[in-house]
């Protein structure tokens, strides 16, 4: 008794030593990893593009699979393209203003009744930090530089990922050499695949709607730079919780900026009107569209944001529920850890394979 005890004290040691060990690999070698999952993930979006275009029919005649995949190469590298450009020129118009929007914004402190009693030195240096517009939109532009500098490594490795994916059911089948567990592999991936595909089909959907009516609200309201607020908004939706508080709340403190007379009913109003959009769509419609596919705890999404987003900050927020995703169905394919996918899941109930 007290050696199986001892044997599974050395089983859980193992297992949080080589959790540690990962962690600390992915932010040791951030500089070598990031850019090949980024490349997984353009890679998937690729087949899930060529496949869509393989379904259009022309007639009786499909296009060929490999025409399909440059379609979809050239489609995607348009969208991310335009979206790059379109937020690096948008982000100099806004540098441009930002010191009259920090400026905007120190007036309104200083109307504040308890400003004057308030520890002034310690206070208002976060303050003046947290208003400190240029150098967020500074820090911005950083961010898609520093993706932009990688794009020609994450294309490499997407050319390579691409060579081999013909060779990738021959090299599973040599090295499992086993009829029963390939299909249990088989059906792992195909569950991946398709639980992604969906989770990423629908977030497309939702942040797209979320973006386009954002920039709708913010033009009638007449808030500077809508086009900024509504992209940010839909870029910032694939970001779970703190994604949406963010994209709500800085186009409202932009609205407060804009002037020091009518600003605070702005403030109030896309706050009202965009708060409203959010909690619709990502609240309401979203889970109705996700259903059942996407049964991952809330707390757990937090929890592996805040961990992904501390080892990979920004790339890390994005990625993570598909992680999260992966981890819980791979964890739910095998009896020993099936009980750490319940735990991860949002009501206990996870598909059970056949074992």
């Amino acid at each position: 008794m007290a050696g199986q005890a001892h044997s599974k004290a050395l089983q859980y040691a193992a297992v949080a030593g080589i959790c540690a060990l990962t962690v600390y690999l992915l932010v040791v070698g951030e500089q070598l990893f990031q850019p090949l999952v980024i490349a997984v993930v353009f890679w998937f979006l690729i087949n899930v593009l060529a496949s869509l275009f393989q379904n259009i029919r022309f007639g009786r005649f499909r296009l060929f699979r490999p025409v399909c995949i440059v379609l979809a190469i050239l489609v995607l590298a348009a969208l991310l393209s335009m979206i790059v450009q379109f937020i690096s020129g948008s982000l100099n118009d806004l540098g441009s203003v930002a010191r009259i929007y920090e400026a905007n914004l120190q007036i309104y402190w200083s109307r504040f009744p308890l400003s004057d009693s308030l520890p002034a030195d310690g206070l208002w240096r976060n303050i003046s930090d947290w208003l400190d517009i240029s150098t967020l939109v500074t820090a911005v532009a950083l961010t898609f530089t520093g993706f932009a500098a990688d794009g020609i490594l994450i294309f490499i490795y997407t050319l390579f990922l691409f060579w081999e994916q013909g060779n990738f059911e021959s090299k599973l089948t040599a090295l499992i050499n086993d009829v029963e567990q390939e299909k249990r592999v088989h059906k792992i991936i195909e569950k991946v695949r398709s639980d992604i595909q969906r989770y990423i089909s629908i977030k497309i959907l939702t942040s797209t709607a979320t973006g386009l009516l954002s920039y709708l609200v913010l033009s009638l309201l007449e808030v500077d730079f809508p086009e900024i607020w509504g992209t940010l908004i839909f870029l910032l939706n694939f970001i779970p919780t703190v994604g949406s508080i963010v994209a709500t709340i800085f186009p409202a403190t932009i609205a407060l900026a804009q002037s020091t007379t009518d600003g605070f009913a702005l403030f109030l109003m896309v706050l009202v009107c965009i708060g409203a959009l959010q909690i619709t769509i990502g609240n309401i419609i979203e889970p109705r569209l996700m259903g059942t596919s996407l049964n991952l705890s809330p707390v757990v999404i937090l929890f592996n944001l805040a961990l992904w987003g501390t080892i990979w900050g920004v790339a890390g927020m994005f990625l993570c529920v598909p992680f999260l995703i992966i981890t819980t169905i791979v964890l739910s394919h095998f009896p020993k850890t099936r009980p750490i996918a319940i735990l991860l899941s949002s009501n206990g109930k996870i598909d059970i394979p056949d074992d």
